[in-house]
């Protein structure tokens, strides 16, 4: 099941039931089925408090990705993504400002990149950012195709 929340913000103008169609559809092409996903979108106020509090981290970041799927590998879930995804409304409206990219644009790769990380994408490691950027664009180009 994939949820979607609000803390301290408004909620984003997202279809729910086409972006929950779309993550589907996106894990499916790694092999995986999508188990408890839950979206949480806040201000840079609290994801820098979840940075600081979860990660030791002490700055500001678009997307937190807390991975599950541990606990399904536990119930013998091995191809079932679980996790919750915090996501800074106000970074991605800056990410946007300075990629040249619309608000909507934005939110949309960030909220797969979550669940890319999920299925085992990196983007950290030499290489890695440029593989993570391939799958969110393949994936963006998914999205199109479910509208």
């Amino acid at each position: 099941m994939i949820t979607y929340q609000t803390d301290g913000v408004k909620m984003p103008p997202i279809r729910r039931r086409q972006i929950s169609a779309w993550v589907k559809a996106v894990a499916a092409t790694y092999g995986k089925r999508v188990g408890d996903i839950g979206y949480i979108f806040c201000n840079d106020d609290k994801i820098l408090e979840v940075n600081q509090q979860y990660l030791q981290h002490d700055y500001y970041t678009d997307i937190i990705t807390f991975d599950y799927c541990d606990d399904a590998l536990l119930t013998g879930k091995k191809d079932t993504i679980a996790g919750d995804l915090i996501i800074s409304l106000d970074t991605v409206r800056t990410n946007a400002e300075q990629q040249g990219a619309t608000y909507e644009e934005e939110l949309h790769r960030v909220i797969i990149h979550g669940i890319l990380h999920l299925c085992g994408i990196n983007d950290k490691g030499p290489g890695e950012r440029e593989i993570m950027e391939a799958a969110e664009n393949k994936a963006l180009t998914l999205l199109k195709e479910i509208n």
